[in-house]
């Protein structure tokens, strides 16, 4: 257990020594723009990603927004068991996200993808219609950033060949965008 405990750190430490610190505080700047503007944003990914976009949906919607009685207009696009039951069902998996952002998603919105790889296709659908309806498309990404990191407006990708410490460094971006926006004002 001792040279698990080492070796995650050291990964851990290792991803956060090459923090891609312009890119982050892009989206920062983007989320406190679309709050102030009232714009939506939308996270998404698969398996343990896509409870970091509901918890991430959360801290944005209220965590952010505590001190100023409103947080952002954020939706998780895993939160639904039902629509995405129906569209994996109806249209296939790989439109799960695509078709509600085809359905909520206009210009100025931000949509924020979690993955891994970056190469699971129905969050490449995702970005692809983000950047037809002119929604403004991130991506956190860990290994290789994959085929997002080509077709997102701004990837933030860490070189980390790890899930769990891509889902790591996930909330940890999150949790930064939420306490930088918790001292902005939003009015």
């Amino acid at each position: 257990m001792e040279n698990l405990i080492t070796k995650y750190n050291d990964s851990l430490k290792q991803a956060l020594d090459n923090f891609p610190n312009e890119q982050v505080k892009k989206l920062a700047e983007e989320l406190n723009i679309a709050w102030k503007n009232k714009n939506s944003i939308f996270l998404c990914g698969n398996g343990g990603s896509a409870g970091n976009a509901i918890h991430l949906a959360n801290d944005f919607l209220f965590g952010a927004g505590r001190n100023y009685g409103v947080g952002l207009n954020v939706e998780a696009l895993s939160s639904n068991p039902a629509v995405l039951t129906c569209l994996a069902n109806d249209i296939g998996y790989e439109n799960i996200y695509s078709e509600q952002l085809r359905v909520k998603g206009k210009k100025g919105d931000i949509l924020i993808v979690l993955s891994g790889s970056g190469n699971s296709k129905n969050i490449i659908n995702a970005i692809k219609v983000a950047n037809e309806l002119g929604v403004k498309s991130f991506a956190i990404l860990g290994f290789s950033g994959g085929e997002c990191k080509k077709i997102a407006n701004y990837p933030i990708h860490f070189s980390v060949n790890d899930m769990q410490i891509s889902e790591d460094l996930q909330l940890i971006v999150g949790h930064m965008c939420m306490k930088w926006l918790c001292k902005q004002d939003s009015k």
